[in-house]
């Protein structure tokens, strides 16, 4: 089809062609539909509040509450109106008065650096150090480790220069501004900030990692809004002299030079100790910290459970901590590699100086909330949790489902092996601090127009779609999403909604134009590329329906379980879901969720029985009054014709399996629009489950013992190796969910760890060498799969 003239001759969708100008996009769209009146005109929840369960008198303060709505600012348009002074020459100068006319904390080193070495913390790893292995001379130990440490104690000296900060924020007001249409912030929120610093507690600033931009964009802001800018914990390797120390005189943190990973350097006896006298030592002074997390391996919970110490060892009565949202648009592809060549910087810089993909940013920043009464108030806590392995393997190998009912172990996203020196009950309290910030900020996140228009694409039209369609499916997410109290980065029309995002995703889609009326037809690309950059778009939308995807995702398992019980065709019949069965499968998938889904102060159950009833709300199931005389055991009624009873086999069945019916069941739905919503819904964890799938199935290629950093990289080339031999859902090959997938298997027992000295070796257990469980596994990730997503 072509595009322009609308010939039907060619059978292949043609794709848009670069030489035509990016108006044509609206051309188009503005032919079709008619001009409709703004999204936001009459709602925008408000996020970013903090937990009511861990924090009450934090949010008693209602820091971000009654108080007038002071609307937004873009952060890189800087004009004469900002600095006080008027005229020809300030107009050219503006952004420049503005930057030096801002309000700069001082944080010098000081003797910091003496202080560090003094504490006791410190003197007691070097003591252990020297001592702990007797077969050496003390004389050969001691030079190699104060050489050691004197590299560690240069980080101690990193400070903020006030000048060296306003050249920097400048150069960066111009960069942003040729990198991004505008980067939004919520002025509500930063006079929240304002009024935070007021209760003379030291802030950390707590964001999920997403690219090399989110500190600096966190900074300016701050910068450009006079507060104080925070010390910035990046650990990354600098090689670059020169870079290092503009960037330790920017408060950057960095690793020690001429060592491993951030994992290796952690797991030193030394480096613990002086980073935790380091953070006490900054916390003291009055200094901010922005601090970067991850739920793939855990990496910034280390750096949490340093602040907590400082609270512990009295060096600072509290600290307010503020989880960060930043969304983007479209990242620009260079900032998500950072071994990027020399070419493709000098390309990314050509790319800037045309405009091309210039997305939009937004940046929330929630209310603050203290963490010395988060952690004594009991309810943020993850002791006595099990391990994933105990929790399912009876429930998938003997149908037992006794035991789902407890918490899930996360003890790795803090090991042992890091930081040993710190507590158990410290240890635990870390890490529910860290899953609660991962929720928090992921769910302080605005979604962007390129988020909507990529979820449909990907799990509802991906075989193409009407641009009409899609303007209606558009307003039907958007209103289901902000319904869920999650904000948007976009506001204005329907039409410049959609050519905005479908101008930034025009690389990753196909353009075709429909017969007889030449309406275009959008698809996404089915290349490698296209569907993954897609599906990180995606992202977000996973954590706001949530609740309705682990859900639909249940009610397919059962209806799966019907249909392969003799219940299925073509034939229609009338299907109960009972609430015990329903809460049960939707627990087994909640366990498989990654960290940041749920906050550790709601436990599964909860959770489970919560996604219960937005099935209710969302429509999918209506709830359904069970007749008295009717067993709770029958699972499937079709007017008397097909029914399964427990007086069907007395002999296998017990008093107690028909004494107490189920306070509620459910039944299907039958709006027109109810199997689609399902599929949509299922279709959000598909990517996630069959990738567990896949790489379950790639288990017995591997040469095992195997390193787990080999591991990761052969079972990623096998996941791509299915995609491409499947030739679809390159989604489900990404290195993130082969990380995840990777940790599952740790979890339940699928792989056994050997913990040496130099790395983790993996093996495959014997119970799952055996192709019968192995198979039982297999058919438990598939069942929460559609037929249409298999």
């Amino acid at each position: 089809m072509d595009p322009d003239s609308g010939n039907p001759s060619s059978k292949t969708a043609v794709s848009f062609q670069p030489k035509r100008p990016v108006l044509s996009w609206c051309v188009k769209i503005k032919r079709k539909l008619k001009s409709v009146a703004p999204f936001l005109g009459r709602f925008r929840p408000m996020v970013g509040q903090c937990c009511h369960q861990c924090t009450p008198e934090s949010l008693g303060l209602k820091l971000l509450c009654n108080t007038p709505p002071l609307g937004f600012q873009n952060l890189t348009c800087v004009n004469e109106t900002h600095t006080g002074y008027r005229g020809w020459l300030v107009r050219r100068v503006c952004c420049l008065l503005f930057v030096w006319g801002r309000e700069v904390h001082p944080s010098p080193a000081g003797n910091r650096r003496h202080r560090v070495h003094g504490s006791e913390r410190v003197r007691q790893a070097l003591e252990t150090a020297c001592s702990s292995d007797e077969t050496k001379v003390v004389e050969l130990v001691m030079p190699k480790v104060r050489g050691y440490l004197s590299r560690l104690l240069a980080l101690t000296q990193t400070f903020i220069s006030p000048s060296l900060l306003r050249i920097v924020s400048w150069m960066l007001l111009k960069f942003f501004s040729l990198m991004f249409w505008n980067v939004q912030i919520n002025l509500n929120q930063l006079a929240a900030l304002h009024r935070a610093t007021r209760l003379k507690a030291p802030l950390v600033y707590v964001c999920v990692r997403q690219s090399g931009i989110d500190h600096a964009l966190i900074c300016l802001t701050l910068f450009c809004h006079n507060l104080r800018v925070p010390y910035t914990i990046y650990p990354a390797h600098v090689r670059q002299t020169w870079l290092r120390s503009i960037l330790q005189r920017l408060g950057v943190v960095l690793l020690p030079e001429g060592t491993g990973s951030e994992r290796d350097v952690e797991m030193d006896s030394l480096y613990s100790p002086v980073m935790t006298s380091f953070i006490g030592e900054l916390l003291r002074e009055g200094a901010a910290l922005c601090v970067g997390i991850t739920a793939a391996r855990g990496h910034g919970g280390q750096w949490l459970a340093r602040v907590h110490q400082a609270i512990s060892d009295g060096l600072v009565p509290d600290v307010s901590i503020v989880p960060v949202g930043v969304s983007y648009d479209c990242l620009p592809r260079h900032f998500m590699r950072p071994q990027a060549s020399v070419m493709s910087a000098l390309r990314f810089v050509v790319s800037l100086l045309k405009g091309d993909h210039r997305g939009s940013v937004r940046i929330h920043f929630a209310q603050a909330f203290s963490l010395k009464e988060m952690c004594e108030s009991g309810r943020c806590r993850v002791d006595g949790g099990r391990p994933l392995q105990e929790l399912l393997l009876t429930a998938i190998l003997n149908n037992r489902m006794g035991s789902i009912f407890n918490q899930k172990d996360v003890s790795w996203l803090l090991p042992p092996a890091v930081m040993p020196e710190l507590p158990p009950a410290d240890r635990q309290q870390t890490i529910a601090l860290t899953l609660h910030l991962m929720y928090s900020s992921t769910t302080s996140m605005a979604v962007m127009s390129t988020s909507l228009v990529s979820c449909l694409l990907l799990h509802k039209h991906r075989r193409g779609v009407r641009v009409s369609v899609l303007c209606r499916d558009i307003c039907w997410l958007l209103e289901e999403v902000l319904f869920r109290n999650t904000d948007v980065g976009f506001g204005g029309a329907l039409v410049g909604l959609v050519h905005h995002a479908l101008s930034l995703l025009r690389p990753y889609l196909l353009l075709a134009a429909a017969p007889p009326t030449g309406e275009p037809i959008i698809a996404p690309r089915p290349d490698p590329e296209s569907l993954l950059t897609l599906s990180q778009h995606c992202h977000l939308l996973t954590h706001v329906f949530i609740h309705e995807a682990v859900g639909a995702c249940a009610v397919s398992a059962m209806l799966s379980e019907v249909v392969g019980c003799g219940g299925g065709g073509d034939q229609e019949f009338d299907v109960v879901l009972g609430q015990e069965e329903l809460t049960e499968k939707s627990l087994q998938l909640t366990h498989l969720l990654s960290p940041g889904y749920i906050p550790p102060c709601q436990n599964a159950h909860s959770f489970a029985l919560d996604v219960v009833d937005s099935m209710v709300r969302c429509g999918v199931l209506v709830m359904e009054e069970v007749q008295k005389d009717s067993p709770a055991c029958d699972f499937m009624k079709r007017q008397g014709v097909l029914s399964w009873a427990a007086s069907d086999n007395p002999d296998q069945s017990s008093d107690s399996d028909c004494e107490e019916p189920d306070k509620h069941s459910y039944k299907l739905s039958q709006p027109s629009q109810c199997p689609e919503l399902l599929f949509f819904l299922c279709s959000l964890l598909s990517v996630q489950l069959r990738a567990l799938c896949w790489a379950l199935e790639s288990l017995h290629y591997l040469p095992t013992p195997i390193t787990e950093t080999d591991c990761l990289s052969q079972l990623h080339t096998h996941l791509k190796n299915r995609a491409q031999l499947d030739k679809a859902h390159y989604e489900s090959s990404s290195i993130d969910l082969v990380g995840m997938a990777l940790r599952t298997f740790i979890d339940l027992g699928v792989l056994t760890e050997d913990r040496q000295r130099e790395d983790v070796y993996l093996d495959v257990s014997p119970l799952f060498s055996q192709c019968t469980y192995k198979e039982k596994l297999l058919q438990f990730f598939k069942q929460f799969i559609t037929k249409r997503e298999k």
